[in-house]
């Protein structure tokens, strides 16, 4: 593993616990799990060893419990290991460490665990959800995070700033998603009609991804042009001498 991470990226799974968590409840949690996370530390283990039970436990909640249709266990096992970031964040404080692979690592992560959410959702809908279209939705949610977030990263990699505020980004596509799959499991718990949520917060992540995807290409065609004009002079310039 890499050194224990100080500050991980914006777009890593934590967001998705801070979006979960108020003020005031993450302070709360911050002073319990500070001695569990001490305890970690003096055992030797690191804040990545930590992201990658907490991306275990997120990817074995979605495949498990979502395919069988079991949305409201399949969510509170994946929200239990959301807590997993606050406590190798914690144990990267308490270490004043950071890492370029670390924060690589959670980024990374990220990406299997938003493919194992959508992809456990699509398999119920192939299976006992027997529901093509919804298959398809799902498949398209999947296949859509990744890219809007593709393109952030190769936007920036090739030097762009990638300036723009997609209409729902992995903050909003999990927090969308899981608290839909969270309801609709009461569904068997005799909460009548309640499983029409997910359908519809599928339907919402899927045309509000492609909405930011879109939003994103449009910035970045924009700003590279904007690079390009302020280039273009420059290298005319060096022709001509």
């Amino acid at each position: 593993m890499g050194q224990p991470v100080a500050h991980r990226p914006p777009g890593s799974f934590r967001h998705f616990g801070k979006a979960m968590l108020n003020k005031y409840a993450r302070a709360f949690f911050t002073r319990v799990l500070t001695p569990f996370a001490a305890l970690l530390i003096r055992l030797g283990v690191s804040p990545d060893a930590v992201t990658l039970v907490g991306t275990g436990g997120v990817v074995a909640g979605a495949l498990v419990f979502y395919p069988q249709g079991e949305f409201f266990w399949g969510t509170v096992t994946i929200t239990l290991f959301v807590f997993s970031d606050l406590v190798d964040g914690n144990m990267a404080r308490q270490l004043g460490r950071s890492s370029r692979f670390g924060a690589f690592l959670d980024s990374t992560l990220d990406r299997v665990a938003d493919g194992a959410i959508f992809g456990g959702l699509a398999l119920w809908y192939a299976g006992g959800g027997d529901d093509q279209v919804l298959c398809a939705v799902a498949i398209f949610c999947l296949a859509s995070g990744q890219v809007v977030s593709y393109t952030k990263a190769r936007g920036e990699a090739i030097g762009l700033p990638v300036n723009v505020n997609g209409l729902v980004e992995r903050a909003e596509r999990l927090v969308i998603s899981l608290v839909a799959c969270g309801f609709s499991g009461l569904h068997k718990f005799g909460v009548p009609h309640i499983d029409i949520l997910l359908p519809i917060a599928l339907w919402i992540v899927a045309v509000g991804s492609f909405v930011t995807l879109v939003q994103r290409v449009v910035t970045v065609r924009r700003e590279a042009a904007e690079a390009d004009g302020r280039t273009e002079p420059a290298v005319r310039g060096g022709e001509t001498r």
